[in-house]
């Protein structure tokens, strides 16, 4: 089994994303806390990276109809 093979989808598509790291700093934070409410600032960091995201990809992709 070759490592492409071996990666979750997820991750693959948040390293397209470029908020691979945010999202690994949230799972982090859940862990040590064990509280995902207690991460509202990593959760609103990663949120934002991804808005950023989306909205770049919707730039790109607007004269396509």
């Amino acid at each position: 089994m070759s490592a492409a093979t071996d990666q979750d989808p997820v991750e693959l598509m948040l390293k397209k994303t470029g908020c691979i790291e945010l999202h690994y700093k949230v799972q982090e934070c859940i862990a040590e806390t064990g509280d995902w409410r207690a991460c509202q600032d990593k959760v609103k960091e990663f949120r934002a990276c991804m808005q950023k995201y989306v909205e770049q990809q919707s730039k790109k992709y607007a004269h396509v109809k």
